[in-house]
């Protein structure tokens, strides 16, 4: 199976993962997936192929002879798709030779390059888009076809050697708990990659700091005839604490290594609000300097309205691999000199967001995350260049023999 061919094939599984469940992995269907992998890859002669309660799935591709001591080095995807869209119906779009143009979707949409700049760059390309009523699942399925299809390459291919290569693949990791029952010591890996990257050549290391944040405001409602000095109108009070937070550390004003407040969820009436909050730094510093201006804020409001007026929830989620992955700088120069064999310019830069690999790196896995060639992940205006996914999967084979040498 091509790789073409196999990305079409795991974009038609619908295995959105749920915020809201309390389940793991989030929801049944992505085990649908999850469980064909397993059967794809006994069928291509892979050993010790296993797929545990959780749902997560690995496999090896044995060391050619003479690479068995050769350092064990692994390779990661997740499944689920984000719950922000649908994945269901998933209906691809293929463009032979993108002429660098406006690329029309359906009779409401058009993904205009005026704003999707980044679409110049893939003049030339094969590209795969949605219809406008779908994500695509390039995330992080362009990673789960990549993976696959090297390792087919490397069971059919015997003369190209390398040392051993786990192979695994995750569910969850849209909703943040993707390596929640990860066992790393089962896995068996000196050193691993995620493939759940974007542009071509992106090679991250540095990821943010990551905290939730909740405030449950309990509001006190009276007739508003009858509500000076007694009333707590529990939306006024939430909207006073955004007000506080930095205006120009916001999302849409930050770049770089910039963090932010990002309010992602409000829900609430004049007697009971809730506001969500995520918190994000790459540098330690400013991140605790964050979270303690988050309680500041909410310590302000409990003096002018009550201590059991807000109650503040902060949880850490994931901290910035940079520490766990400088030990070992090999891991990065292996990725640059596969990409340069395989003619990627490397684009080393932090993401601003976090992978399955941080929290890996964290659990004793040096893990930095490797470009698949999707684009616009999350929405209706994903796109993937299938152009960039084959010189990923040659990334993954060049990577396969460095480690071997």
């Amino acid at each position: 199976m091509d790789l073409k061919e196999r990305f079409l094939k795991y974009v038609s599984y619908d295995t959105q993962s749920s915020e809201e469940s309390t389940t793991f992995p989030s929801t049944d269907k992505q085990k649908i997936l999850l469980a064909d992998l397993a059967e794809e890859m006994r069928a291509l002669g892979m050993t010790d192929v296993a797929m545990d309660r959780y749902g997560y799935v690995m496999g090896t591709i044995p060391a050619t002879p003479g690479c068995e001591n050769a350092p064990v080095v692994g390779f990661i995807a997740h499944v689920d798709t984000s719950p922000d869209m649908s994945g269901k119906d998933v209906r691809p779009r293929i463009i032979d030779e993108y002429d660098g143009g406006d690329i029309f979707l359906n009779g409401q949409l058009t993904m205009k390059v005026s704003e999707f700049p980044e679409l110049a760059f893939f003049k030339g390309h094969t590209l795969i888009h949605t219809d406008g009523t779908t994500l695509l699942g390039a995330d992080d399925k362009a990673g789960v076809a990549e993976i696959m299809t090297a390792a087919e390459y490397l069971m059919a291919h015997p003369e190209v050697k390398h040392g051993k290569i786990r192979i695994g693949f995750t569910p969850d990791e849209e909703v943040g708990r993707g390596v929640d029952f990860f066992d790393v010591e089962a896995f068996g890996a000196d050193f691993a990659y995620t493939v759940d990257g974007g542009m071509e050549g992106e090679l991250e290391y540095e990821n943010f700091n990551a905290a939730s944040a909740r405030i449950d405001i309990q509001g006190r409602n009276v007739h508003p005839g009858y509500a000076k000095n007694k009333m707590i109108n529990a939306i006024e009070v939430a909207c006073e604490l955004q007000a506080m937070l930095p205006a120009a550390q916001k999302p849409q004003y930050t770049e770089g290594y910039e963090g932010f407040f990002h309010c992602v969820g409000f829900n609430g009436t004049v007697e009971k609000a809730t506001v969500s909050y995520i918190i994000r730094d790459h540098d330690a510093e400013k991140f605790e300097e964050k979270k303690v201006l988050m309680w500041a804020c909410v310590d302000l409001l409990k003096k002018k309205y009550g201590a059991d007026v807000l109650t503040l929830t902060v949880k850490d989620q994931y901290f910035n691999m940079l520490k766990q992955v400088e030990p070992h700088p090999q891991v990065i120069d292996k990725a640059i000199e596969a990409m340069e064999k395989a003619g990627v310019k490397p684009l080393v830069r932090p993401i601003r967001g976090g992978t399955d690999g941080a929290r890996l790196s964290f659990m004793g896995l040096p893990c930095p995350n490797l470009f698949t060639g999707g684009m616009n992940f999350h929405g209706k205006f994903e796109y993937c260049s299938l152009t960039t996914m084959r010189r990923a999967q040659q990334v993954i084979l060049n990577l396969a023999q460095l480690w071997a040498e």
